[in-house]
Formats: C-alpha cells, structure tokens, sequence
C-alpha cells in the first residue's frame, strides 16, 4: 500500500512553491507560498469522498528573506547543538562517573535515554535556541498581531529535531515531521 494513502501516526507533511521568477516590484518583498497538510490521528485514504476530521491543510505565504535567515540560523543552532554533543561524549568518556554525579557546574547532561538524543544545553546555545525558535514563531504568525519572543523552549531539543526544523525552511525539498511535540507546536503556530 502507498504511503501516499496512509498515515500511521501524527504527522506534517511542508511543501514550498516559489511562484513566478519575474522580480516583483520595489514597494513588495519576494514571497514563497508554504503549503501544509497534517493529521492528528491515523489515517487511510480508501475513498477521497469521504470527509476525514483527522485531517487538515493549509497554506501561507512568507517572505523569501525570512526564510533563508531562519534557515541560517538553524544550521549554526544544528552545529552549535552537534559540538555541546561531540563534547558531552568526550567529556563523558574520559571523566569517572562519580565526578559527573557530583559535578554542579556540568551544563550537558544526557538522559536515561541516551538513544533519544536528550539533553539540557548550557545557557549561551539555549539563548540561540530561544532566538531562532522566535524567529520561526514570527514568520509561522504571520498576518496576526506580532509574536512575541519565547521565554522557553516549546519542545525537547534534540539534534533531529533541530535538522528536522533546518529540512522545514528547505524551499527544495520539504519535510514531514512526525515528533510529537515539534509538530504540536508547529501546528499550534499555523493556527
């Protein structure tokens, strides 16, 4: 069966269209139009008759100039997130144990779960992360009253999610995000 004609989770799935090349005027900025379509429950297409409440679409236009500053700022969010990581497995791995147990000063800390990528960023990478984060909120509201900026970071940050974000404003590609509190805030953002 195609995955065309299912959904198994929650998922988002971006498309950008950049429309004509011809340059717009002076008085309006190059725009891209973001087109979304997402699912808050399970899903297959067996009948396109049939109305789904489970799922929606939508669409908004950005600023290119946006987009690609976004987009900047996530690849050094994305490289300042994978050094504190390179750095964490450095240091967990030459450090005992009982010093990272009582160590207060250590900014890094991975989880019990260290397959899922969990860990606390130490404050400079955590204010990149706010600002960028923001910056996403700002463009995703657009047309409503101004967002303001985040005084905490909506979702766990993890290097996919981050790369997950970056392949978002990829205006080649797309994506389609499936973790689960990235997409709630997504979602919660073009609504």
């Amino acid at each position: 069966e195609s995955k065309a004609a299912r959904a198994q989770e929650k998922e988002i799935s971006i498309q950008w269209y950049i429309p004509s090349v011809a340059k717009p005027s002076k008085d309006t900025e190059t725009k891209v139009l973001l087109l979304y379509a997402y699912n808050i429950n399970p899903v297959k297409v067996g009948d396109i008759a049939i109305f789904s409440t489970s799922v929606f679409s939508g669409h908004l236009w950005i600023p290119l100039a946006g987009i690609i500053s976004v987009r900047e700022k996530l690849s050094h969010l994305k490289e300042q997130v994978e050094i504190l990581i390179q750095g964490s497995k450095n240091f967990a791995t030459s450090v005992p144990t009982s010093f990272l147990e009582q160590s207060e000063t250590w900014k890094i800390s991975f989880t019990n779960k260290p397959k899922m990528g969990l860990w606390r960023l130490d404050e400079k990478t955590e204010e990149i992360a706010k600002r960028c984060l923001s910056e996403v909120k700002a463009l995703l509201s657009v047309g409503r009253a101004l967002s303001s900026p985040l005084t905490e970071i909506p979702f766990d940050v993890t290097l996919q999610t981050i790369k997950n974000l970056e392949d978002m404003f990829n205006l080649a590609s797309g994506c389609i995000i499936t973790e689960e509190n990235l997409l709630d805030w997504i979602i919660s953002l073009l609504h």
